[in-house]
């Protein structure tokens, strides 16, 4: 039998969130490596919140077959890992005496443009070398902050589908039914036909 009453999971690779994730992932860890301490908590923890924010995208997407509620859970630990993230570049420019670029920053501007190129997204970490940690942190800063704003889209678009489609045990109560009643229906007509025939003989 073919026939299936779950949604297909996955499809995560296609969001630009989490491409966008991928790239704070691996420009975090050239950050981290560059400009971090060796040996520094610091520097695991940046990184793992990095990573904590890809992956929790990428599991919750897999999970959401099953359970939109653990979609919803691991999508929301994926933005709070990425706002963990944030504030330690925050603090990283605070304490260096640097400072962060204001959203209307001529500088802020051309970097939301070019976060938005094709450029960026195929070649994320072209220019991470040549970028000194003023710039290195606005730019994350930034990007973060784009990613933080999707993925809050990205929640309040899951909870929608919840109220809409509903979780897994409503899924299979409406599945099971529909089997029975379409079953019914069959059994009934070979009934009536079965019927039919006797009278024909």
């Amino acid at each position: 039998m073919s026939e299936t009453f779950l949604p297909k999971g996955g499809g995560y690779r296609a969001l630009r969130v989490y491409r966008l994730t991928e790239a704070i992932h691996d420009l975090t860890a050239i950050f981290a490596e560059r400009f971090i301490e060796r040996g520094s908590r610091t520097k695991d923890q940046m990184v793992q919140a990095a990573r904590s924010g890809k992956q929790n995208i990428a599991e919750g997407s897999e999970a959401s077959s099953t359970s939109k509620e653990t979609e919803i859970k691991l999508t929301n630990v994926a933005k709070a890992s990425l706002e963990e993230l944030l504030i330690d570049y925050q603090d990283y420019l605070r304490q260096h005496g640097l400072p962060i670029w204001e959203k209307d920053h001529p500088r802020t501007v051309k970097m939301r443009e070019y976060l938005k190129s094709s450029g960026f997204m195929d070649h994320p970490t072209a220019h991470a070398q040549g970028m000194n940690a003023e710039e290195y942190c606005n730019l994350m800063i930034t990007l973060i902050n784009q990613s933080t704003y999707m993925l809050r889209k990205l929640i309040e678009r899951q909870q929608e589908q919840f109220l809409k489609h509903g979780g897994i045990k409503e899924l299979m109560y409406k599945a099971r039914t529909t089997y029975r009643a379409t079953h019914r229906s069959d059994q009934t007509d070979s009934s009536d036909q079965s019927d039919q025939s006797d009278l024909s003989d």
